[in-house]
């Protein structure tokens, strides 16, 4: 098939936009929609000045995702004296899949000349991910503890490298299907956060001091071109997904929306573009939650309760 812009061989269709597009095209498109993002976002103040830079941690799992968005926001920063782009990589303890992403990640980082700061679970918190996933003393899905655990740590280092801004790549399927489970849940709070935390005007989530503002540039991009984009430039990511994935709801979701924009191409844009005018509504709709949060019992971080989720789930486990 040929390429909609040019008369090159395509290498991919974009159903959704119609368009066949040819491997330069197509690597074009992906990092326009990234920058225009960036720029949509504000996510590059205004005050940034080379003799006092903005930091931005990039949350580096290692895999395809956060590969690809370091390597698009080096390509345009690196020469930028009013950015200074740091990566976070988490080793949750996973037996050979978390090892070969760290050696991604790490390779990546020598690569792009990026630093790296290595942090992993059992430093932390005395836990590894294989071991809760054997025990579950509150029967969830792995998931569901990682997910509770990796935003504590990476809040945690993201303000201990001094970050105005913490980066995750978090592709257009991750998005919509987090909209789509907030929503079937019936889950209101979590929309209005989910907004305020890394949806909405950059200037109101520099508001909150109780966390590192959050962004999520790569967020307009499918998944399978981020995974097309890291096979054509050889990115060094690791492609394989987390053993424990599969017993999470989010799989289920995954699998509902690949036969969604199957049938109906164009369908996580819209979900997404929906929710995003929804959670908008939601956050309006309510108080700051900022001035509920107080600190931890136990550990001291930020939290509405009198014992952070993290700190109450280990505490579980503890008593297992």
């Amino acid at each position: 098939m040929q390429c909609t812009k040019c008369d090159r061989e395509a290498v991919t269709h974009a159903a959704y936009a119609g368009t066949h597009l040819c491997e330069t095209h197509f690597l074009r498109s992906v990092e326009k929609r990234v920058r225009s993002r960036i720029r949509e976002d504000g996510l590059l103040p205004d005050e940034a000045t080379p003799e006092s830079p903005t930091t931005w941690v990039l949350g580096l799992s290692g895999g395809k995702d956060s590969v690809v968005l370091g390597a698009i926001l080096q390509d345009t920063f690196a020469e930028d004296p009013r950015v200074e782009l740091r990566a976070l990589t988490i080793h949750e303890g996973i037996e050979g899949y978390r090892d070969e992403s760290v050696e991604a990640a790490e390779r990546f980082t020598e690569e792009f000349d990026v630093p790296l700061e290595l942090v992993a679970y059992e430093d932390e918190h005395g836990v590894r991910m294989d071991d809760v996933a054997e025990d579950d003393p509150e029967n969830m899905a792995p998931c569901a503890y990682c997910g509770v655990f990796r935003r504590d740590v990476l809040e945690r280092y993201a303000d201990e490298l001094g970050a105005d801004l913490l980066l995750t790549g978090h592709n257009l399927d991750d998005e919509a299907q987090t909209a789509l489970m907030n929503v079937l849940e019936g889950d209101v709070a979590q929309i209005a956060k989910h907004f305020e935390a890394s949806l909405g005007p950059m200037e109101d989530r520099a508001e909150q001091d109780a966390f590192v503002p959050r962004a999520k540039p790569l967020r307009d991009v499918p998944e399978s071109e981020v995974a097309l984009y890291a096979h054509l430039r050889d990115l060094p990511a690791q492609i394989a997904e987390c053993p424990h994935a599969s017993e999470a709801y989010r799989g289920e979701i995954k699998e509902l929306l690949h036969g969604l924009e199957d049938n109906h191409p164009g369908t996580r844009h819209s979900i997404l573009s929906g929710y995003e005018e929804l959670a908008k509504l939601a956050a309006n709709a309510r108080e700051d939650v900022s001035e509920d949060l107080g600190e931890c019992d136990r550990c001291g971080s930020s939290t509405a309760r009198d014992v952070c989720r993290t700190c109450s789930l280990l505490s579980s486990m503890e008593l297992a």
